[in-house]
């Protein structure tokens, strides 16, 4: 793929980000983007990610961060962090009830979600993890069902990945955390992901890049290297805390974040 600025590449890119989204919508999924307008580095697959947001009809949301665990790069095959947008229409309230659908990745994560009091623009000096919990308003707790438009996610690299919205599907924000949060050592702070009648996953803030302030840091950076601003009332959700819990239609399914409080969803039985 070409520069960003050569009019063959803008349509190309559209193609590609049209293509993902309709697939997204409708539920079905292919082995891999076709070769000929395939992205093939980061930038290309931000590019490309960034065209999402003509198809929402309100203001982006926010950002979610995919592969901040171990087990959470494990589960899609990359060796870092990816950026992803939140869309507005796939939002959900605490104890939503969700239609599980075409769902392919089948799995829900439970994650410390921050809501931005103000902008942190690009600039040449990396924030600090001081500065980006500094420009935090409040600390919510949220579940995310990440998807995939790939048959095989662990398959594609990077870049297709990043491309196609860092598997970004639905979301859950949960209740604001009214505890003084700030004051926390949430690294260690544990959770509990658990599906009704079923399994139970322990985690800790530690999981997420070793602290959910430093993936909120990471990801104001990552997009201060795109000349993306993380702008004043977006959320931003870090990861999971803990291994992500395998689900299926009709499961309930829950975060427990002790002191901080606790967030829900249910899947429709079909």
């Amino acid at each position: 793929m070409g520069d960003a600025g050569d009019g063959a590449t803008a349509a190309r890119d559209r193609k590609v980000s049209d293509m993902l989204f309709g697939l997204w919508q409708e539920g079905k999924r292919i082995a891999q983007l076709p070769a000929d307008i395939r992205p093939e580095s980061r930038a290309e697959g931000y590019r490309i990610q960034s065209l999402i947001e003509a198809h929402s009809k309100a203001p982006l949301f926010g950002w979610k961060i995919a592969a901040t665990s171990k087990a959470g790069q494990a589960h899609i095959n990359v060796d870092g962090p990816l950026a992803g947008r939140l869309l507005a229409e796939r939002v959900h309230g605490d104890g939503a009830t969700l239609p599980f659908g075409a769902n392919h990745m089948k799995v829900v994560e439970g994650e410390f979600a921050f809501r931005m009091a103000r902008d942190l623009p690009p600039r040449a000096e990396p924030y600090t993890a001081e500065e980006a919990v500094a420009a935090v308003a409040d600390l919510y707790l949220a579940l995310e069902i990440p998807d995939t438009r790939f048959d095989d996610v662990t398959k594609v690299g990077t870049a297709q990945i990043i491309a196609d919205n860092a598997c970004a599907h639905d979301f859950v924000l949960g209740p604001k955390v009214t505890a003084d949060w700030r004051s926390m050592d949430l690294a260690a702070h544990p959770t509990l992901g658990r599906v009704a009648e079923g399994a139970e996953h322990p985690g800790k803030g530690a999981n997420v890049l070793g602290d959910p302030r430093l993936a909120l840091a990471w990801l104001a950076n990552e997009l201060s290297g795109l000349g993306v601003t993380l702008k004043a009332g977006q959320v931003v959700t870090t990861g999971t805390s803990f291994v992500p819990l395998p689900v299926k239609a009709g499961d309930r399914v829950s975060a427990d974040f002790g002191a901080l409080g606790r967030v829900s969803l249910r899947f429709s039985a079909s």
